[in-house]
């Protein structure tokens, strides 16, 4: 049934959804179940729903035959199967939720029973990836590098395998998602704790002892494969802090900016190798820790892979599954992850599957950018000022933002001003730091504010780094945006100064602030000045071919590629990061005003700056534009 075309295809799928919104788990599997249902229905497929979720886009009615909101457990899924009959059951869309459910299903023998199939990536195939035992004996069949860990189901166990690992240990639970339960012990006592409270959140009670990797870069590929073997990466990214932040906390850079060609085909080969040696069908997410040849770091144990010039990685863990990385990686790029990975499970190949946004070329067709996407976590702390602020290997976030132009620099601080957390820009200064800076860099969700004040305070970006483990690629950008805020504190504002001000990102009101005007008087001053931005398209292939579906980001540059369509047309304003207080409801009702304008003939023009949602996929309108709400 899943492999490359040569069975029947199914005829009726049962998709599992992903219940509540939690921290760790919110709308990029409303996306990706969407995305996967309607993908489905595409082939001529019967869909039969079950979710728990009344806010979301995905148990709307339009988007299956059947749907379910019902709790999302094992005897109520059995029932469902009971009376639907379906041929096979996606589990790999609906979160950690979905696929413990769908492990659950085959141990149970319910799939056996009702005789069901588990379409796409096999229930084999799930538990090896995240049986930390089972993953760990696969790398070193396939050759990858290894960390020294211990599966451990006690926390006696735990204590004695960090007596040979050594301190600090990382602790990471089988089973669960955004790294709940884990965390990094210092000592005995930190291992003994957070050991007790990681077997009892994992379903199968087990826990990995690792090697802690402070300090190390954090590399991301998203992986797609079908059934006939053929594999493609469709993204590589990299966290801007290094590894002991948890990805979904950290603040995310795609494509990579600091890795050499050698080392990014070094890993993306080891990408490949890891979802063929798991015999994934669909996407995966692969996390790497990563070591270049100039980072000044103490040895660590045997096992790492070397080139000859001294280069390191160790493969952290993989997602069998879409993830919220997924959903990234899809906005990023304008390829819909979920989409293709719903019809390889079907049994559809990469080569068999047209790209929805070319219309010309394939899903086999690896993704190019011309551009830098830039995300960056929203944190739930203005609504608990007393909680624990830190960032480590436990997600806090309870949403997110993107942001995409032609510069690091210009999608930072437009991602920055995407947050609507009241900072407003980097300019924003804890009252509380005093004339002194801040008075340390930990991770917490106020660290790209305190890098940004170290450096304006006077530390060099080299010394930021050595502090923080941030690369030195990443503080110097940081430093080009304070030597632009100098420039314009000190010198008269002139068309050139203001270009290059618009070029790197800065908005009306920081160069009215630093230059001593309004942001009124600024605006106009741009316009008098012909300064105006264009909007580049976002095409899967840096313009070899033309896009059919429109979805822009805005640049300062000469060529515009967003063309005025000339027909009636309405704009919707998205709702921007997922908050405490304004989830997923906001964009459920985003999606419903784009397409009831659609069919009243109206053009639908969507903005917003979540790359988590539905509102922002590539074609729920008649044009997207990733920008800022402001």
């Amino acid at each position: 049934m899943t492999s490359g075309g040569t069975a029947e295809m199914p005829k009726k799928i049962l998709v599992i959804g992903s219940g509540p919104i939690i921290i760790g788990q919110a709308a990029e599997f409303d996306y990706a179940g969407t995305q996967a249902c309607r993908s489905l229905r595409e082939e001529g497929v019967e869909v039969v729903l079950v979710n728990s979720n009344p806010a979301t886009i995905m148990t709307d009615e339009d988007m299956a035959d059947h749907i379910y909101i019902e709790p999302l457990t094992v005897p109520v899924l059995e029932r469902i199967i009971e009376r639907e009959r379906p041929d096979g059951v996606l589990g790999t869309m609906g979160g950690q939720t979905g696929l413990n459910l769908l492990v659950d299903l085959e141990k149970m023998g319910i799939l056996e029973k009702y005789n069901v199939k588990a379409i796409g990536t096999s229930v084999e195939s799930v538990e090896m990836a995240e049986d930390r035992e089972q993953f760990r004996d696969l790398l070193s069949r396939i050759g990858e590098p290894v960390l020294p860990s211990f599966a451990v189901e006690t926390v006696e166990d735990a204590v004695e395998a960090g007596r040979k690992i050594g301190y600090p240990a990382v602790v990471r639970p089988a089973y669960t998602l955004g790294g709940t339960g884990g965390g990094i012990a210092q000592n005995e006592d930190e291992l003994r704790k957070i050991a007790r409270g990681g077997i009892a959140a994992s379903k199968v009670g087990q826990v990995l002892i690792e090697h802690s990797l402070l300090g190390w870069k954090e590399i991301e590929y998203e992986v797609m494969r079908d059934g006939e073997g053929n594999v493609i990466t469709i993204c590589n990214m990299e966290n801007l802090d290094p590894m002991g932040v948890h990805t979904g906390d950290s603040i995310v850079v795609a494509p990579s900016q600091t890795l050499n060609d050698k080392d990014y085909q070094r890993l993306r080969t080891a990408s490949m190798n890891i979802i063929t040696g798991l015999d994934i069908k669909g996407g995966c997410n692969v996390q790497l820790a990563y070591r270049p040849s100039t980072m000044v770091a103490e040895t660590v144990g045997e096992g790492a892979g070397y080139d000859d010039e001294g280069s390191m990685y160790y493969v952290i863990e993989v997602n069998p599954r879409v993830s919220r990385s997924s959903a990234l990686a899809s906005k990023a790029t304008g390829y819909p992850i979920a989409r293709v990975a719903a019809k390889i499970a079907l049994g559809k190949t990469l080569d068999q599957i047209s790209n929805a946004v070319t219309e010309k070329t394939t899903a086999a067709f690896e993704p190019a950018l011309d551009y830098c996407v830039v995300k960056i976590p929203r944190w739930p702390f203005d609504k608990f000022p007393g909680g624990d602020r830190s960032l480590g290997t436990q997600m806090k976030a309870t949403g997110e933002v993107m942001a995409i132009d032609r510069t690091f620099e210009a999608a930072l601080q437009k991602a920055v001003r995407s947050m609507e957390n009241g900072r407003g820009s980097l300019l924003w200064e804890n009252p509380d730091w005093g004339g002194e800076g801040p008075p340390d860099l930990l991770a917490d969700d106020d660290r790209l504010w305190k890098l940004t004040a170290a450096i304006r305070g006077g530390r060099t970006a080299e010394s930021v780094s050595i502090e923080t483990g941030v690369d030195p690629w990443f503080t110097r950008a940081i430093a080009r945006i304070i030597g632009m805020e100098h420039r314009l504190l000190g010198e008269e504002l002139t068309p050139d100064l203001m270009r290059c001000a618009k070029r790197m990102g800065f908005s009306d009101a920081q160069i009215g602030t630093l230059g001593d005007y309004l942001p009124e008087q600024v605006r106009t001053m741009r316009k008098d000045w012909g300064l105006k931005p264009v909007y580049k398209m976002v095409d899967t292939c840096s313009g070899e071919f033309e896009a059919v579906t429109p979805y822009f980001y805005s640049t300062y540059e000469q060529e515009n590629e967003a063309i005025a369509t000339g027909r009636e047309t309405a704009i919707v304003l998205g709702s921007g990061p997922i908050r405490i207080g304004q989830g997923i409801e906001f964009d459920y009702c985003s999606v419903h005003a784009a397409w009831a304008l659609q069919k009243s003939g109206v053009e639908s023009v969507m903005i917003n700056s979540n790359p988590e949602t539905v509102s922002t996929d590539f074609d729920t309108s008649d044009r997207l534009y990733f920008e800022p709400l402001d």
